[in-house]
């Protein structure tokens, strides 16, 4: 990986405002996950979500339900330590617009089960990916220690 994308995935100028941003996303994605995934806050887990996944044409259900659930808990967790932020925001966003194909024909208000919470958590995600994790990262530390050997490099 040459320097410049290794300075592009951790370096962020955004400031408090990516934390506020990124930590409620972030914990909110990871309950979503841990409901497919653990079973946890009312899901039905891995195999009722699979069996709901299969029945709504995204097969094989189990594996698309790991898929979404992992995408949503781990992809969350690195939100809310802001590590990995933009490659995390890229998995979440995708994530949420597969989930807004489930809600597509539903028009646009959760009231209905459509799509606007989906398209919500989508574009806060790629808020993300394009500002970075912020100054209260772990992607800021890593950057700043990064920052001397790459700069000694170029």
């Amino acid at each position: 990986m040459n320097t410049q994308t290794i300075q592009k995935v951790f370096t962020s100028n955004a400031g408090l405002g990516a934390l506020i941003l990124r930590v409620p996303l972030g914990i909110i994605l990871m309950a979503h996950g841990a409901q497919k995934l653990f079973g946890l806050f009312g899901g039905y887990g891995l195999e009722g979500t699979g069996q709901f996944m299969e029945s709504i044409g995204f097969a094989p259900g189990y594996l698309m339900a790991l898929l979404a659930g992992s995408g949503e808990f781990f992809g969350g967790l690195a939100l809310v330590v802001g590590l990995l932020t933009r490659p995390a925001a890229v998995v979440t966003a995708f994530t949420m617009f597969m989930a807004m194909t489930v809600h597509i024909g539903n028009g646009l208000f959760v009231t209905n089960n459509g799509y606007e919470y989906a398209l919500l958590l989508a574009v806060a995600s790629l808020a993300l990916m394009v500002q970075g994790a912020g100054a209260f990262s772990v992607d800021n530390k890593i950057a700043q220690r990064l920052r001397p050997k790459l700069d000694n490099n170029a």
